[in-house]
């Protein structure tokens, strides 16, 4: 048998498995509060309205954490990388004071939590690194502790780590936090349920009426009805719903992660991140007494855009294999993110003209922390409440587009690329009898392009090739056995069915 078909996917979903499905809406269903999304933003702020006395549904198309929390490498964290320099120079240092104070507080509020809960999620405090081998990076690195330590973090510039090999410099923050997210997010979700609130799983909201109140439709694999509520909540990662045009000031971004024992005695107990060699970070979880599971990320591409991804997945082991030994990998998976063009969370009303719908979304990489986070801040909103941090996460904010104007910029040219180049004459691609078993392509069959997946048994599967966002042509993840759209990060299976926003309708199927 191959190696990679014998390794695991993604270790959280693995060592949590799935409880039996929590059924989907009987019928009509009225609530105070809606929330489309049942990942760590969702159930974080479902879990604060019914802890608060409201009423509240949880509306997820699949699985509870299994999306993108299912598949995080779980740092809880306010380090995120070189966040805090940015955010002095672009939105000032008390931009920069309110995203370190709601960041650490999320962290806390995480604790808090699974203490309340009893959660067993193998909670371990540990400290938060960005570094850098590269001697040119350490001023970088300097100004970010610098930053950070202003903002209110207790930041320090060190240049030793229990790395296994020599850094240049690092940023360190003590005090942060690694956990199980979905043993975690189980715990949360049964205490939703003790206070009331109801979870319902395979149902996907395809549907969104405004007003007083707003009205769902969400649909099963059997039926479909009807969820009405005084607020909704839209926390699908990328959003379902986009009335502001949120998607043109996020980028879809993608990850890889290769999981593998090391002995406990060697295992590096912080949090590590690098954006050296198209990012590396690493972190590891407890096994038994004597491992510990080393999980390394890396090879970040926007989706459908990836190009060989077995040999981006081969290149992160064999960092890893150059640093830690020979390592014999058990898990292998990836996980996606959207980042703003500011590189700060969109968390707020979804559109200028709404206060009963709000969305939680762009968490660039650092969903645990902001998705807790924006429990919070959804919640106080919702009660009326003031947040000190509210208007630095408003989705509204149009100053800070205007201050990230060449992101914003390069984000629509790479989408328009797309857009317009998917609608040209194509040159003669790659004929169905080009494709190899396991892979996949677009090819043209009688005029219109199909994207045609030929399985190891040599069987075809061909689906319409135009993504049901906004109709970018899908590329194929052989790797993951995925079709994903360039332009707003939209993934399917080799059936077309969805696996990821923002499309909601699965491609159409095509005869060969």
């Amino acid at each position: 048998m191959d190696q990679q078909a014998r390794l695991h996917g993604s270790y959280w979903l693995q060592t949590a498995p799935p409880r039996d499905p929590a059924p989907p809406p009987e019928g009509p269903l009225t609530v105070d509060v809606a929330v489309v999304g049942a990942g760590i933003a969702g159930l974080s702020t479902a879990w604060e309205l019914a802890r608060g006395g409201h009423s509240v549904a949880v509306l997820e198309a699949g699985r509870i954490a299994a999306g993108v929390t299912g598949h995080t490498t779980a740092k809880l964290t306010a380090l995120h990388t070189l966040v805090y320099d940015r955010l002095r120079r672009t939105r000032g240092p008390e931009a920069a004071r309110l995203y370190a104070r709601s960041q650490s507080e999320a962290v806390q509020r995480a604790k808090e939590i699974a203490d309340l809960l009893g959660a067993d999620c193998d909670w371990e405090e540990a400290a938060a690194y960005t570094y850098a081998e590269d001697p040119a990076r350490a001023d970088d690195l300097r100004a970010e502790a610098e930053a950070a330590r202003e903002a209110g973090l207790p930041a320090e510039f060190v240049t030793e780590t229990e790395l296994p090999f020599p850094v240049s410099g690092a940023v360190r923050v003590a005090g942060q936090a690694q956990f199980h997210p979905r043993k975690y997010l189980l715990a949360v979700a049964d205490g939703i349920r003790r206070l009331g609130g109801t979870i319902h799983e395979y149902t996907r909201v395809t549907d969104l009426v405004e007003g007083e109140p707003c009205v769902l439709t969400a649909r099963s694999p059997a039926s479909a009805t009807t969820v009405t509520a005084r607020h909704v909540v839209v926390a699908t990662h990328y959003p379902v719903f986009d009335r502001a045009l949120l998607f043109t000031r996020l980028s879809p971004r993608r990850e890889l992660v290769v999981a593998a024992p090391v002995g406990a005695a060697e295992a590096p107990r912080g949090m590590y991140i690098t954006p050296e060699r198209n990012t590396r970070s690493l972190r590891t979880a407890p096994l038994d007494d004597a491992h510990r599971l080393l999980v390394v990320t890396g090879e970040h591409f926007t989706p459908g855009t990836g190009g060989d991804v077995e040999e981006r997945f081969a290149r992160l082991l064999g960092w890893a294999k150059d640093h830690f030994g020979d390592l014999t990998p058990t898990h292998r998976w990836a996980t996606q993110d959207n980042e703003s063009t500011d590189t700060v969370p969109l968390v707020g009303p979804l559109h200028p003209g709404t206060h009963q719908v709000h969305v939680a979304t762009g968490f660039g990489g650092w969903g645990l922390s902001s998705g807790i986070m924006a429990g919070r801040l959804l919640a106080d909103r919702i009660d009326g409440r003031p947040c000190a941090w509210s208007e630095l996460y408003d989705p509204r904010r149009i100053a800070s587009v205007v201050r990230e104007g060449a992101a914003f910029l390069k984000h629509q040219a790479d989408v328009a690329r797309h857009f317009v180049g998917d609608r040209l004459p194509a040159p003669s691609g790659p004929s169905v009898d080009d494709i190899a078993p396991g892979d996949g392509a677009v090819v043209r069959v009688s005029g219109e392009r199909c994207a045609v997946h030929r399985d190891d048994d040599g069987k075809l599967h061909a689906v319409s090739a135009r993504c049901t966002h906004l109709g970018c042509l899908v590329a194929f993840n052989r790797a993951e056995r995925a079709w994903e759209c360039p332009c707003h990060g939209s993934r399917f299976d080799v059936h077309g069915g969805v696996v990821q926003g923002p499309a909601i309708d699965p491609l159409e199927p095509r005869e060969l």
